[in-house]
């Protein structure tokens, strides 16, 4: 719970800095449309942190064992796994830009790695329309597959210092500046 009292302390200051600065470049409408909820964005931000430091596998498993079941009353007002699904897209651009804070910095030794994010599975690929025109082809040490890859780059002391996205067929050396 310590640690967890921490995540969530540290995600909230941040966000609490980030709202205001956030605001101001919306162009307004006039218009609300956000229903209001019981959550916090810094909530929602926590709680997607935390399905990644514990290392679930799906995140339908984690909500209900872990957060619906064990986790209930350090979040006393969390809502049904479908309204948490609609709430996520709240907190997408907060927490892109937090993890771009968290990001240390270039100490001379760096060590790069890329990933592959398969989009469907090999057979798929002429039905597949989600992200057709932007997923292609490419081949990593574990075969051939269709999809994006994740770049990363880490400084000797394990933090991130950069991250990209780009397609399949991209050489490893291409993104590293």
């Amino acid at each position: 719970m310590d640690n967890l009292t921490e995540l969530y302390c540290h995600i909230d200051d941040f966000y609490q800095q980030f709202k205001p600065e956030f605001d101001a470049h919306l162009i307004a409408t006039g218009r609300q449309r956000l229903r209001a909820c019981q959550i916090s964005v810094a909530e929602i931000m926590t709680i997607l942190v935390l399905f990644h430091q514990l290392r679930y596998r799906q995140f339908k498993s984690f909500y209900y064992h872990h957060m619906l079941g064990m986790m209930k009353r350090a979040f006393p007002n969390l809502p049904s796994y479908s309204r948490f699904i609609e709430l996520v897209p709240r907190s997408i651009m907060p927490l892109c830009s937090y993890l771009q804070s968290m990001m240390g910095d270039c100490t001379g030794i760096s060590y790069i790695d890329s990933t592959k994010i398969a989009v469907c599975h090999n057979k798929r690929i002429y039905r597949h329309k989600v992200f057709k025109g932007l997923a292609t082809r490419g081949k990593s040490s574990m075969g051939w597959f269709y999809g994006f890859k994740l770049h990363a780059i880490i400084n000797h002391k394990g933090e991130l210092v950069s991250v990209k996205v780009t397609e399949g067929n991209t050489d490893d050396r291409v993104p590293v500046k």
